[in-house]
């Protein structure tokens, strides 16, 4: 399973701010720096300031900086204010009506690997990262 392009980039977004959480960050310089469309980086950052994560600051010396501890941010918090948890609640093969007591032949593998994967996203913040020689963004 794979994150989409809308929670990867704002994922991306994130823990690229996440490495120097004191920092105001311009628009243009994320986009350089992430290689994420203006655009799109610009949507993502209103959904991620409409949820509390940043703040947008206009005018010349404008940017994006925090607006709450990086310790305070969990993963499944900023999937589900890009996009929504829902996602990965649901059936692996895409049916509608997929539960214990009428599942699809992929369910009882499914379920402890979603468990797993949930339990990532609702536990881990963008502190707990690992930011020791990552060069990926």
């Amino acid at each position: 399973m794979k994150f989409s392009k809308t929670s990867e980039y704002a994922i991306r977004i994130l823990s690229f701010m996440a490495k120097a959480p004191e920092k105001r960050y311009s628009a243009r310089f994320l986009v350089e720096k992430l290689k994420i469309s203006d655009k799109y980086l610009r949507r993502l950052m209103t959904d991620l300031s409409k949820a509390g994560f940043v703040l947008s600051i206009q005018g010349r010396e404008g940017g994006y900086m925090f607006a709450k501890s990086i310790s305070l941010i969990y993963l499944s918090e900023i999937v589900d204010a890009v996009e929504g948890m829902d996602k990965y609640m649901c059936c692996i093969l895409g049916f509608d009506e997929c539960s214990d007591s009428n599942p699809c032949v992929m369910h009882n593998s499914w379920l402890p690997m979603r468990e797993e994967l949930l339990n990532t996203f609702k536990n881990k913040t963008l502190s707990s990262l690992n930011f020791d020689n990552i060069n990926k963004f």
